[in-house]
């Protein structure tokens, strides 16, 4: 039998060109870098050996410790060296960075640190400080504060073990006596915090009594807001020299990083556009889905199905730290995310002991996220700066306790600024005491917003407006009639009844094919949970496309994560947009109006998602 090899002929073998995972500087700094687990791997390499002595020189000029014998009877913490690689926004490698940190789980409660708590700024300050500044057309500026924790001064009298591997020759079993805060001990969050507040209450700001961590400047017509989470702080104000000034009289007392405009914290992306901002978390949501596995997943239209519930009854889950993992992840995405509030809610009250059904509609929400992952808030400037709530319960929806589910959501001015989803703490025995339950919880929320807003300076003339779907408990709030049916009531939450009469609060109807804080109590049809995502100010990127007078609409427009530009056909490359998580390609099928070859099209921002897309450009004539 006459075969192929037997005549000689063989079949091609292709061997991979592998130039371009050389030649790129993401490649090259993945392939060539090793982050070392101890010191004795650390000091093989020259360039984490200068790393840790940079660190040392820091902390030395820093006066962070002085060297004293070892005392006795005392607690020594001990100390460790945390390494890592920064990178650039092209992948390459920025620098190596080693950090000395303490061993803070062996400090002693009572003896080395007494109090811990560290205030951050709450997620609707920021939204609301963001919305102001959209509304008033001002600059935001981030600023970043090198090694903050070492700023901090310490009350206790802590030792510590001397640096591994650079331990004084001449006094080797001596101790460290930390004169200040150091990373890794217990109170070094709080002494960071109350250095920073004490040097801003002498500047003149004031602190927020509705959020500690906003401070306020307000003298001769100059309002500046000030936000501080850890060590990264956003400013804003209506004084642009100010606020010039003031960064760099903070320079001087603490060494911090100018980071320009405000673009990503937090892990929130804002990216300005003409009308405002827009807040997403595309980067985040995609690690989450890498963490899980489903980056291939085929999306879905709907967090839930109208059939999904949440039961105690099934199988337990194998993994239960896995689930917890992902669901404490998407607690965070909903930041930017008030769609998947009431999904991630249900998900979130089965952590001590899911099952393998949960698992499986937490795979769902991933799958929605999959769909809708360049999704985020719109933020522009409304004509009225008002304070609109929405307030909505369903009744009994749990079928393990039958407690009611509510949510509401208030707009300032037409932007989303506070949302929440949760179930009551108690049974409720009718629709109308679950539905005067939540009015009571928002009101609560319109208050501190109210409070909040005044503190800001932009307290809006007219009263805030609840509206609610339920005609009995709008009666409750707005006549002051003892009733058979509200006597079980608890008392604290007939204040909204005093508010009303006060007049602090205008309370309305609402249809509820109108009532977009449905969205937060049940899991609704995709026309309808469509409708009400809207109405939150909630969907894709900003999709136009401006070019002098002239604008271009890009069609099936896909955008795709990779490195090989060799395998890329030029004729429909539309351009590259370079990230902090890798090189990201856009592809055309076609422009309409086919005839544009005069213009040379740039892209300014992009996102990564697998779906159809269109990109926000510039052309310039060539």
């Amino acid at each position: 039998m006459t075969t192929r090899a037997k005549d000689g002929i063989f079949k091609p073998k292709h061997f991979p060109h592998l130039a371009p995972l050389t030649t790129h500087p993401l490649h090259h700094s993945l392939f060539s870098s090793h982050i070392p687990k101890g010191i004795k791997t650390a000091l093989k390499n020259p360039k984490w050996i200068q790393a840790m002595h940079d660190e040392l020189k820091a902390l030395h000029a820093n006066q962070t410790w002085t060297l004293v014998p070892r005392p006795t009877s005392t607690n020594i913490v001990g100390s460790k060296w945390i390494y890592r690689i920064k990178y650039k926004s092209n992948g390459s490698i920025d620098r190596y960075k080693a950090r000395l940190v303490a061993q803070g789980f062996t400090q002693i409660p009572g003896l080395d640190f007494t109090h811990t708590f560290s205030p951050v700024v709450k997620s609707s300050t920021i939204r609301v400080v963001l919305s102001l500044a959209t509304i008033n057309n001002w600059t935001l500026r981030q600023l970043d504060v090198n090694n903050a924790f070492l700023n901090g001064h310490l009350t206790e009298t802590i030792f510590m073990e001397q640096p591994p591997g650079f331990e004084d020759s001449h006094r080797p079993n001596h101790v460290c006596k930390l004169n200040r805060a150091l990373y890794g001990l217990k109170q070094a969050p709080r002494a960071w915090f109350q250095r920073l507040s004490s040097f801003l209450l002498n500047r003149g700001f004031h602190n927020s009594r509705a959020d500690t961590s906003l401070f306020i400047y307000n003298h001769q017509g100059i309002l500046i807001y000030l936000l501080v989470y850890v060590d990264d702080i956003i400013i804003t104000g209506n004084n642009e020299n100010f606020i010039n000034n003031f960064t760099s009289c903070l320079n001087k007392e603490f060494k911090i990083k100018d980071l320009g405009s405000l673009n990503f914290f937090l892990g929130l992306e804002v990216h300005h556009t003409k009308s405002g901002l827009f807040l997403n978390q595309s980067k985040y949501a995609h690690d989450i889905l890498t963490r899980a596995g489903l980056l291939d997943s085929k999306p879905v239209a709907t967090p839930l199905t109208s059939k999904d519930i949440f039961t105690s009854e099934g199988q337990p889950f194998h993994d239960p730290t896995l689930y917890r993992s992902l669901v404490g992840a998407l607690q965070y995405l909903t930041i930017t995310r008030p769609d998947l509030s009431y999904a991630v809610n249900q998900a979130s009250q089965f952590l001590q002991t899911p099952t393998t059904t949960h698992f499986q509609l937490v795979k769902r929400i991933l799958r929605y996220v999959k769909g809708t992952l360049a999704y985020g808030l719109t933020f522009d400037r409304p004509p009225n700066t008002t304070l609109l709530g929405f307030s909505d319960a369903d009744w009994a929806r749990c079928i393990d306790t039958r407690r009611s589910t509510y949510g509401y959501c208030i707009y300032l001015g037409g932007n989303l600024v506070s949302w929440s989803a949760k179930k009551q703490p108690t049974v409720s025995r009718s629709s109308c005491e679950s539905e005067y339950r939540a009015m009571a919880n928002t009101a609560a929320e319109i208050i501190w917003l109210t409070n909040l807003l005044r503190e800001l300076h932009a307290l809006p003339p007219g009263r805030p407006t609840l509206l609610c779907d339920n005609k009995s408990a709008l009666f409750l709030s707005q006549n002051p009639i003892s009733h058979k049916r509200a006597k079980h009531i608890d008392i604290d939450y007939h204040f909204v009844r005093e508010l009303v009469t006060a007049g602090k609060l205008h309370t309305k109807f609402i249809s509820t094919d109108n009532q977009v804080a449905d969205i937060f109590t049940k899991s609704l049809p995709k026309p309808l949970f469509e409708r009400f995502r809207t109405m939150l100010r909630l969907g894709p990127p900003p999709t136009c496309i401006n070019g002098g007078n002239e604008s271009l609409k890009l069609n099936h427009c896909i955008l795709l994560q990779t490195h090989f530009d060799r395998l890329i056909d030029q004729s429909t490359l539309l351009g590259k947009i370079k990230r902090s998580d890798g090189m990201y390609l856009a592809y055309k099928e076609r422009v309409v109006p086919k005839n544009q070859s005069s213009y040379r099209i740039i892209i300014v921002h992009g996102f990564a998602s697998n779906k159809e897309l269109t990109f926000q450009l510039t052309l310039e004539h060539t």
